[in-house]
């Protein structure tokens, strides 16, 4: 048995759940749910660590940097979640933001053998997606201590690049590398271990801010509103068109007209209505200002 894996907090046995297996299915979730309820408290004490890595994307961003995501079994899928949803809510390019896992895209849905174990897995997958001194790279493991992610934290950061560490334990050896170090400690699992509950849906809650946050402060959000989303379904194109409604107030037929003129775009819609411009005057304009809609309507009024 390795001692030191007792020593980490998501592997204590929790005093709350030791007789889960006694319980009926009501008592169980109501156990389950009573852990969960602790997480946003977690979260909550990082807003500050938080706020620094999101200024940090978010100045990647505006080089032509990246933020890649390295994580192993739970931990990997989150990040490759997080990053495969970005380009259809934000409009980002499919490379801005990536989402690395040990053992490649199979482990995705199952499990590879020692893929997580070894730290050279981690320094290729870096390397093999070039990362510079642009880019900002977010190690996530609930141990803090996965070998892959270590690996991969340690090659960006002799690549220049700004390095990130999402934890669930204190004073792991992600912090030893990571320049800026995220450790939204959820403590002992209601399942001895299990760090796919409140660890990962902390280290969810976590991917959702730094991306959201990020992407807020690039200019893809107007007021709240997701103006940059790529309308790729009929569902996705009802919701472009409500978008600009609720930014203009205009009605339906001019709505329709400036979707239509815009190519479906719908931060390009809402400053052609606003401003009574033509696509390509709309255009130009968001251009000027990095696509900030608020800067070109401030400026314009």
């Amino acid at each position: 048995m390795n001692p030191s894996l007792g020593k980490l907090l998501t592997e204590q046995q929790n005093p709350r759940t030791t007789g889960i297996d006694d319980m009926t299915a009501e008592q169980i979730l109501r156990a389950i749910h009573e852990e969960d309820r602790t997480v946003p408290a977690a979260v909550e004490r990082c807003i500050p660590e938080i706020a620094k890595v999101v200024e940090a994307i978010t100045e990647s961003f505006r080089t032509g940097g990246r933020l890649l995501y390295a994580g192993a079994g739970t931990s990997g899928r989150l990040g490759i979640l997080d990053a495969s949803e970005c380009p259809p809510t934000y409009g980002s390019d499919p490379e801005q933001v990536i989402g690395l896992i040990a053992g490649g895209s199979r482990a995705i849905q199952q499990a590879v053998e020692g893929a997580e174990d070894n730290p050279e897995l981690g320094r290729r997958d870096i390397r093999e997606h070039q990362v510079s001194g642009r880019d900002v790279v977010v190690g996530i493991a609930a141990s803090g201590r996965t070998p892959y992610v270590l690996g991969a934290m340690q090659e960006a950061v002799e690549r220049g690049a700004v390095v990130v560490g999402i934890s669930n334990n204190p004073d792991s050896e992600m912090g030893k590398v990571a320049s800026i170090m995220i450790e939204a400690v959820t403590g002992p699992e209601a399942i001895v271990g299990s760090t796919r509950m409140k660890a990962g849906t902390a280290q969810k809650l976590i991917l959702n801010m730094l991306t959201t946050a990020s992407m807020i402060r690039s200019g893809k959000v107007y007021r709240n509103l997701m103006v940059d989303m790529q309308a790729t379904n009929e569902k996705l194109a009802l919701r472009a068109r409500r978008l600009i409604q609720l930014a203009t107030e205009a009605d339906d037929d001019k709505v329709e007209q400036a979707y239509l003129a815009s190519g479906g775009h719908v931060k390009t819609a809402i400053v052609m209505i606003l401003l009574q411009v033509d696509a390509d005057a709309a255009a130009e304009l968001l251009q000027s200002s990095g696509g900030f809609v608020r800067q070109v309507l401030d400026h314009s009024y």
